[in-house]
């Protein structure tokens, strides 16, 4: 027999690629973090020995979901200024708080409560954008969870910052400190349009083209956004984007709520990838991505939660069942969206986006071994005719028992495996005072 480093069988094992297929009675085997063979669970427990055996007989595996929009950090403001427009919501309650009490602790301790709560949701990897970078860089190595690191360029001067070069420069330290590291990767995360000026915006593209990392910027959120630009530039954004050479495979356009039908021509085209955050939008009123649209245009559409400060959580599950809801609502067309499609825009998708595809979002052989099993064992999941169809309309977070993220299992029957959660709710609890204040 061959010994690999564990052996999981399953009920069902849903690996995304090839799209639609369910194995059933099949079983993973992983070795030095990677995925070494997937096969009828018969012939494994024929074929295979370990000492780390994890028997799920009403779980079905999956690629680990991939979040590719967050403000890990702001998790700390979950809860915070709800229920107004997005521009007040920043302007009078999220920036003075920033301004207020933002510095390394509160990054660190913020991050630290969104891993906690992405891992036991599913989430294997999360592409973020705010300050402190490296401090988030830190706590996703230390707690096992893979992360594309965002590099936060803006015009203005922040505790993380002075000005544009500054943040570039920083971003750049940033980028050669971690790249040598398995479990991150890095794109430079300009804000917005709307607080990035032309010169920091073009000296991102040259960087980004140099080192081969994406481009992850806010980009038709709001209409008033749109609108304004038009005022004061003469032009969409995402045109003055396109003349300063950023609509490209590297560009990751998070939101566009505002979509004309000549810009998915664009993104399509250029093949850029949208990022859509749908319970964000849709609490901030911001509008709608035309999603049907953009996948039947060609455009590579995968999903992101936003930061809880406006979902109010980082749950890709929920995420997955508002975007198959709302994207058949906005295209009038019950068969938009289908269970399989968001399902993909919430792994393989997310993972070509991040140009993490050869490594993660699929079960496949080679790949690296970033896996959650979901339990199928309740009263809610019963009966099941279709798994990829319950996945996306019929099963929570708290379905989640077992996750591993380059084969080291950080979840275990339902159980965090790198934390102290008293030690996190006493830490969580003293920035609620604080920020209360």
């Amino acid at each position: 027999m061959i010994t690999v480093d564990t052996l999981i069988h399953a009920r069902w094992i849903i690996p995304v690629e090839p799209a639609s297929v369910t194995l059933e009675h099949h079983s993973l085997a992983i070795t030095k973090g990677r995925i070494v063979d997937i096969l009828p669970t018969a012939r494994a427990r024929q074929q295979y020995h370990s000492d780390n055996i994890k028997e799920l007989p009403s779980h079905a595996l999956l690629p680990g979901l991939i979040n590719c929009h967050t403000h890990a950090a702001m998790t700390l403001m979950r809860g915070i200024a709800d229920d107004l427009p997005l521009q007040e919501w920043l302007t009078e309650h999220i920036w003075p708080l920033e301004q207020k009490w933002m510095n390394t602790a509160f990054v660190n301790d913020g991050t630290e409560l969104a891993i906690a709560e992405m891992i036991r949701g599913g989430t294997t990897c999360f592409n973020d954008m705010y300050f402190f970078p490296d401090i988030t860089a830190q706590q996703a190595i230390k707690h096992g969870i893979r992360a594309s690191i965002g590099l936060i360029v803006i015009d203005f001067p922040t505790v993380w910052g002075e000005h544009a070069e500054d943040y570039i420069a920083k971003g750049l330290a940033v980028h050669e400190q971690y790249q040598p590291h398995e479990l991150i990767s890095t794109c430079f995360a300009p804000h917005a349009p709307y607080t990035v000026s032309d010169i920091p915006l073009q000296t991102i593209h040259a960087q980004a083209q140099r080192l081969g990392i994406p481009v992850h910027i806010h980009v038709h959120e709001t209409l008033h956004e749109v609108d304004e630009a038009q005022q004061q530039k003469g032009k969409r954004p995402l045109q003055r984007l396109h003349e300063l050479g950023l609509v490209n495979p590297s560009l990751l356009a998070v939101h566009a709520t505002q979509l004309m039908p000549e810009e998915i021509a664009l993104l399509a085209r250029q093949g850029a990838h949208l990022i859509h955050c749908p319970e964000s939008n849709l609490k901030l009123a911001s509008g709608f991505c035309p999603v049907a649209r953009c996948l039947e245009a060609g455009v590579n559409v995968a999903l992101g939660t936003d930061g809880a400060a406006s979902n109010n959580d980082l749950d890709m599950f929920g995420e997955m069942r508002t975007a198959a809801l709302l994207g058949k609502a906005v295209a009038q067309d019950a068969s938009a969206l289908a269970a399989m499609t968001v399902l993909r825009m919430a792994t393989i998708n997310g993972a070509t986006a991040l140009g993490l595809a050869d490594e993660i979002g699929s079960l496949t052989i080679g790949k690296a071994a970033d896996v959650i099993a979901i339990n199928f064992d309740t009263l809610e999941a019963q009966p099941l005719y279709c798994p990829i169809s319950h996945i996306v309309y019929a099963t929570g977070r708290h379905q989640v028992s077992n996750v591993w993220i380059a084969g080291n299992h950080v979840l275990n029957d339902y159980r965090l495996t790198t934390f102290d959660l008293s030690a996190l709710a006493t830490q969580t609890q003293k920035w609620q005072a604080l920020l209360s204040q």
